[in-house]
């Protein structure tokens, strides 16, 4: 099994930490970068584990993010994880609201890729996964900064993938659905019902979608969205 150096952003907690916990078990070098980690590249106690403080919205702080771990030479793969959601009417979300989400989910990935491209580059064959949703393509009232940073999402990967591909770096989206990241829900029969596997998702659903979007086997899949949402947006549900 071959060591790569893999970034998860938004790595601290639920489907972030899932993913880095499931590359960790691989045996894979792991830098989670989030915001609520100490500023700066800190090594856990635990071998080839790192936490890396920082806003993906920053470009200045992207761009040392890339500078601290440019040490280890490349980055195999790169999973921009990171988002936020803002749930209110339009009439009052403000345009300060709406530049933080579309900042975090969309600005996020475009700057992490930009900074970290030559690390990217120098893997030989690398991989991206964007962490999108199934909101890109289905809504609820109210959700408009988070349905548009999610479309975004989609739409960057395929231009990334077509943009990155003479450079031997894959790049593809996992659409999430009904992901529960609070191990302390309470769901109801009614909740797993809406799932044509019969259940909600958990965080491990989307992490081993990116171990394998990351392997070998993948080697032919590139610009492509994937969604795991256990066959909730093609069930027909009547209330």
């Amino acid at each position: 099994m071959n060591k790569r150096t893999v970034v998860v952003t938004g790595g601290r907690r639920g489907i972030g930490a899932a993913v880095v916990a499931a590359f960790r078990e691989r045996g894979d070098r792991v830098i989670a970068l989030d915001k609520d980690y100490p500023p700066g590249l800190a090594a856990d106690e635990d071998n080839g584990f790192w936490t890396y403080g920082a806003d993906v919205c920053c470009p200045e702080q992207v761009a040392d993010f890339a500078e601290a771990v440019g040490k280890f030479g490349s980055i195999h793969v790169l999973v921009n994880n990171a988002g936020i959601g803002i749930t209110k009417p339009l009439e009052e979300l403000s345009v300060a609201e709406w530049d933080l989400v579309l900042n975090t989910n969309l600005r996020g990935p475009v700057l992490m890729v930009k900074y970290t491209l030559p690390l990217l580059k120098a893997a030989g064959k690398a991989c991206v996964v964007n962490i999108a949703s199934t909101r890109a393509f289905m809504s609820e009232p109210n959700t408009e900064a988070y349905s548009a940073s999610k479309g975004g999402i989609v739409a960057l990967t395929h231009a990334l993938a077509a943009s990155l591909g003479p450079c031997g770096i894959r790049v593809n989206c996992i659409s999430p659905g009904w992901i529960e990241t609070n191990p302390e829900a309470k769901l109801t029969p009614e909740d797993h019902s809406q799932h044509l596997v019969g259940r909600v998702g958990v965080p491990d659903d989307i992490a081993r979608a990116c171990i394998y979007l990351a392997s070998p086997e993948a080697g032919f899949i590139t610009g492509t969205n994937l969604t795991i949402d256990g066959g909730m947006t093609v069930k027909m549900i009547y209330v």
